[in-house]
């Protein structure tokens, strides 16, 4: 039955984060918001639902290894995994500076992860101090990207509303879209977490290892579907930024969340392992942005070759 509750609670995060996404890009389109909110702020959120549902479940029910585990391991495979396999099926050839800003972003908030993991815990304090950085980062990149619009057509983030647009629902659909997919999600989350630790007691591995893999790989599967279709329609943008924002809400925002409502321990093999290979990782995607060469194939198929070697480290030591 644990293997039950797991795949149903994956189908569940699944199919809720897609709606709460889609309800959510429509129930802001009707009443008004711009398109560059939208994209920045509902889609950034919408597309990190999964993880910080699972996250706060996992750290109110005593299970903070998952809670933790799931927000670095899902940081991890967007790189390593996501972008990969997106990079396999498309080969980028050009990205706005946006998407470099971005990507320093994201690896300054892995920075700060890994200095706050050696505190061993995430207090309240800590946690509204994330809430506050994710909040000065919306802000930032809103204005920002408003400024270029007047520049030139279309902002990166405006791309990634135009992605779930194309599901049309009607104000009074979208809203109760919107609260049938909280619901999908808090269901989804429980049955996963419950599955989950029941295999990682019955297979003798940590809390930490289920979280980091099964767990990080099934919220990432969002992000997956979005990256692939982007990758089908040609747009390198959305690829990039979904990737890169989400890791940031990741760190951020659901974390932030989860620490203020209750405190969060973190395990010293996230201390000492998980968060230096997050933050490696992330250097490794802003350095090849900031190169401004084309990422081909052999790129994807590396940075698989290493998600593949950090998921046989895990399980045999």
């Amino acid at each position: 039955m644990s293997y039950v509750f797991v795949a149903a609670g994956l189908v569940l995060l699944i199919v809720g984060g897609e709606f709460l996404v889609r309800s959510s890009v429509a129930l802001a389109d009707r009443l008004g918001l711009s398109p560059l909110l939208i994209g920045l702020v509902v889609v950034g959120l919408g597309t990190s639902a999964p993880e910080l549902a699972v996250s706060v479940e996992a750290a109110i029910t005593g299970a903070p290894g998952i809670a933790v585990g799931n927000v670095i391991g899902s940081s991890i495979a967007n790189i390593l995994l996501v972008f990969a396999i997106a990079v396999l099926i498309l080969p980028m050839t050009s990205w706005p500076v946006m998407v470099k800003l971005d990507a320093t972003v994201m690896l300054l908030a892995s920075i700060i992860l890994l200095g706050v993991a050696q505190l061993g815990s995430m207090n309240k304090l800590i946690g509204i101090g994330f809430v506050i950085a994710i909040t000065a980062y919306i802000t930032t990149t809103y204005f920002y990207e408003k400024n270029i619009k007047k520049k030139r057509d279309g902002t990166l983030h405006e791309q990634a509303a135009d992605e779930f647009q194309d599901i049309q629902f009607t104000l009074p659909i979208a809203i109760i879209v919107a609260i049938g997919s909280i619901g999908i999600l808090i269901g989804g989350a429980h049955l996963l977490i419950n599955g989950a630790t029941d295999i990682a007691r019955s297979f003798g591995v940590s809390e930490a290892i289920i979280g980091l893999t099964l767990v990080a790989i099934g919220t990432s599967l969002p992000e997956l579907a979005t990256a692939i279709v982007a990758a089908v329609r040609r747009h390198h943008d959305v690829i990039l930024g979904n990737i890169i924002g989400s890791n940031i809400f990741n760190i951020f925002c659901v974390l932030g969340v989860t620490a203020s409502i209750t405190e969060v321990s973190i395990e010293q093999r996230f201390r000492l392992i998980d968060a230096p290979i997050l933050t490696v990782t992330c250097l490794a995607l802003l350095a090849i942005l900031w190169r401004e060469r084309p990422i081909g194939r052999p790129v994807g198929l590396f940075f698989i070759l290493c998600y593949g070697a950090y998921t046989y480290y895990l399980y045999t030591t």
